[in-house]
């Protein structure tokens, strides 16, 4: 029987470049800023990126912004196989870490040895959220599709009926990161939303 031939690094490098396309694919449940569809993980790793480039000033703790940004943008490609589990969703939420292990290990594994350990362990870091990077990472994860709902005038929020007390339970370590923009977020993104009722307020 002829052997099959090793794969050349730059054609592994290519096979997962490819893969990672379909993360296009995958529909987050946050509304793009017109409110007319929902966005998908890369233009949402797109958006998160930028704001690190701009917002990691605000950073509790000196950061490596290259670091965050790597892992910004790698962090929700094991979504391709596993699906995007939504914030609020307990029953998903209750077997998410064995559907993200199993897709990091077949889409990190796709990559030369030495890369998909890299970027695996950038997303285990992601996961544990116990450095500085992670921590502002989490930060813009938290952020990110608050505003969006913000200016969507609480579409989402108001279509899945988000009590205060998941959003608070959700963000209860983001001023680990940055509490200026945690408290920004809170004073702009969140309060006024329930103070006209598209959060319900459930924690009085």
């Amino acid at each position: 029987m002829e052997e099959k031939l090793e794969k050349s690094r730059i054609d592994r490098q290519f096979d997962f470049i490819r893969e990672i396309d379909k993360e296009k694919f995958i529909t987050r449940q946050t509304f793009l800023s017109d409110a007319k569809r929902r966005e998908n993980d890369a233009e949402h790793a797109w958006h998160m990126a930028i704001m690190t480039l701009l917002l990691s000033e605000y950073a509790n703790e000196e950061i490596d912004v290259l670091r965050v940004i790597s892992m910004l943008l790698i962090h929700d490609l094991v979504e391709i196989d596993a699906g995007d589990t939504y914030a609020y969703d307990e029953e998903g939420k209750q077997t998410q870490r064995v559907r993200e292990v199993k897709a990091a290990d077949r889409i990190y594994g796709i990559l030369p040895e030495d890369q998909g350990k890299k970027l695996r362990a950038l997303w285990e870091e992601f996961e544990e959220a116990e450095t500085p990077e992670a921590k502002f990472a989490h930060v813009m994860d938290n952020v990110q599709p608050a505003m969006l709902n913000a200016h969507t005038e609480g579409k989402d929020w108001i279509a899945k009926g988000v009590r205060l007390s998941q959003i608070l339970e959700r963000n209860a370590h983001t001023a680990e990161g940055s509490q200026k923009l945690w408290d920004y977020a809170y004073t702009n993104f969140i309060e006024p939303n329930v103070k006209t009722g598209k959060i319900k307020d459930d924690t009085k």
